[in-house]
């Protein structure tokens, strides 16, 4: 996927988490995602620090809908989704 697909993407996650906030759907924590200070309109960071950002959106978005619907996502792609945000993590530690 190129860079300007990733932050397409990006943005297209960020409007779906402001829509679930909305609706005061959110009772989660949003704080890993700001405190990655990234945004879709950082077009200057990395394709891997924007990939970051949105396996977190991701992660937040699945944890929301599996609150407010139990057991709508199996827990398998919940865990998928978490070793994705550490491995990602990880992988830009050691850029």
């Amino acid at each position: 996927m190129y860079k300007d697909e990733m932050i397409q993407l990006h943005q297209f996650l960020v409007y779906i988490l402001k829509y679930l906030a909305e609706n005061d759907q959110i009772k989660n924590d949003c704080s890993e995602y700001i405190s990655l200070k990234i945004s879709p309109h950082h077009i200057h960071k990395t394709k891997a620090e924007h990939k970051h950002a949105i396996f977190v959106l991701c992660k937040i978005i699945a944890q929301v809908i599996n609150e407010k619907d139990e057991n709508s996502i199996p827990d398998n792609v919940c865990n998928s989704l978490t070793d994705l945000v550490e491995r990602s993590q990880n992988y830009i530690k050691m850029a």
